[in-house]
């Protein structure tokens, strides 16, 4: 029993991916304004700089269901502050 729970979370950690449903290219996509390109190149730089600042491990301690959900999460806290 308690082998099962470990193998589960062991596999869901393999299948973690921080940077799931962000657009880390580099290239300006077709209907992205300038300053949309600018802030997108200017978050996805801040995020890459936490991830090898504080490794792997840590950085899925701090964002369990990716960065996109937290994101997510904070324009919505955003929106309501409004």
């Amino acid at each position: 029993m308690v082998t099962k729970i470990i193998n589960k979370i062991i596999m869901a950690e393999k299948n973690y991916s921080a940077f799931e449903g962000l657009d880390l290219n580099n290239a300006r996509n077709e209907n992205e304004t300038r300053e949309e390109y600018k802030s997108r190149q200017k978050l996805n730089k801040q995020i890459l700089k936490l991830y090898s600042t504080v490794g792997r491990e840590r950085f899925q301690q701090m964002f369990p269901n990716g960065v996109e959900e937290a994101l997510k999460a904070s324009t919505e806290k955003l929106g309501e502050a409004k």
